[in-house]
């Protein structure tokens, strides 16, 4: 897979990407680390970037670790988990500044900052061969935290939990930071034991900005990540979501003063099939941007959302609706919602909805080149899916899409779920 930005290499078992530039004043490291999504391992994966974070072998005090940061000119570090299509991805970025802006640095900023990552990755600090019981215990509750953080923020929670009965089965429907209920049986030698597995099955794909080569890239990443033997692993295709058969409808009661109305729908039409362009004009045209179908005759026309919106996971193939609603209003918006979706399938889209979705898609696929990390999410994308696309050629597709394009996707989109959380009140 190559793409238009990166130069493609290998370095062990790391996938290699990078993008020569002088264009920005700063090198951008972004490391993906991704194992299949599984009841088993999502705590423990969740876990791990937050105790890698806290410090290496050789500063295993995460003071010392943060001072390190500040010494590389104020490097910016930071990491994410999270789940894309069947696969449960950590993602570790480093930000440095480029040697030609630190002149007299001594030792370049491009080792110093390749080095300081694969010590992050593949050289954490340890005791007694496990990971340092106070950074575990410390961790867990950071992670039992954010978990418990989703329950208080109802939007999220009722997306989240609309997913997890649409997909039930399915390791779709997992959260990406894990299970409460696991954290109590990590210990630091289980999760240590856990690490050294993830080591050597994860798939690992290293993309390096700025100012240098592939080869000089490829030299560092060599001496700096120690990781097992073999061969760079792939990302598995995600199953589908969700059955053929009659909606589901779940209403949860909690101590909510406003409903939550989510929509799962099966779209069927994935990040490397043919029709992704117009499943993307699908999604903006029916609830994406502040003109689409949703906001306008959900929110402005009926008055009957605080707020309406589609999101599209392009990887997995399912799109999701969310509104905020008054709970009386349960049957009168779902019914609205129900008509936009007919509304899309019979092609009853204007030409002010095509040309204004258009513009909102392509703008932003313009803009990804104003952002190392942006293009580099974007490339991944192709990694992940198995198909590489180019911006250029992704903008032109969307120009092109048509009227009949869209009704295609439309009349593949199938309403799986309908989540309702409202509050303990009897009708």
């Amino acid at each position: 897979m190559t793409g238009p930005w990166f130069e493609q290499g290998q370095s062990g078992r790391i996938r290699l990407h990078v993008m020569p530039t002088k264009r920005f004043k700063t090198y951008q490291f972004t490391l993906y680390a991704g194992v299949p999504l599984s009841d088993a391992d999502v705590t423990r994966t969740a876990l791990l970037p937050f105790v890698l974070r806290r410090g290496t072998a050789a500063t295993p005090e995460t003071r010392a670790f943060r001072e390190r940061l500040d010494d590389l000119y104020g490097a910016g570090f930071g990491f994410d988990v999270m789940k894309r299509g069947d696969s449960h991805v950590i993602v570790f970025q480093l930000e440095v500044l480029q040697d030609r802006f630190a002149r007299g640095a001594g030792e370049s900023l491009l080792a110093a900052g390749m080095r300081l990552l694969g010590e992050v990755v593949t050289q954490p600090a340890l005791e007694n061969g496990a990971f340092l019981p106070n950074y575990v215990d410390t961790e867990k509750t950071t992670v039992r935290k954010r978990l418990e953080a989703i329950v208080n923020d109802k939007i999220r929670y009722a997306a989240e939990r609309c997913i997890e009965e649409m997909c039930a089965g399915e390791a779709y429907r997992l959260n990406a930071l894990g299970k409460i209920e696991d954290l109590p049986r990590l210990t630091p030698e289980t999760l240590h034991a856990y690490y050294a597995e993830w080591l050597k099955r994860a798939s690992f794909d290293l993309y390096v900005t700025g100012d240098t080569t592939l080869d000089e890239a490829s030299a560092l990443a060599a001496e700096s990540f120690r990781l097992p033997d073999g061969a760079p692993g792939t990302y598995p295709k995600p199953a589908d979501c969700g059955s053929a058969g009659e909606v589901k409808t779940v209403v949860e009661r909690m101590d909510v003063t406003q409903g939550k109305l989510n929509m799962g729908l099966r779209i069927g039409v994935r990040y490397a099939d043919d029709d992704y362009p117009a499943a993307l004009m699908y999604n903006g045209i029916l609830g994406a941007f502040p003109h689409s179908k949703l906001f306008i005759n959900v929110r402005e026309r009926a008055s009957l959302a605080y707020y309406a919106a589609s999101r599209y996971d392009g990887h997995k193939g399912i799109l999701t609706i969310q509104s905020g609603i008054e709970i009386a209003n349960f049957e009168r918006a779902s019914a609205i919602i129900r008509e936009q979706l007919d509304a899309m399938a019979r092609g009853d889209i204007s030409e002010l909805e095509l040309s204004q979705t258009r513009a909102m898609i392509t703008g932003q696929l313009r803009e990804l080149r104003d952002s190392a990390p942006e293009m580099i999410a974007f490339h991944f994308n192709g990694v992940l899916s198995g198909r590489s696309r180019d911006a250029d050629e992704l903008i032109r597709q969307i120009e092109a899409v048509t009227r009949d394009d869209i009704v295609r996707v439309a009349e593949r989109v199938k309403l799986d779920m309908i989540y309702f959380l409202r509050d303990g009140k009897e009708e």
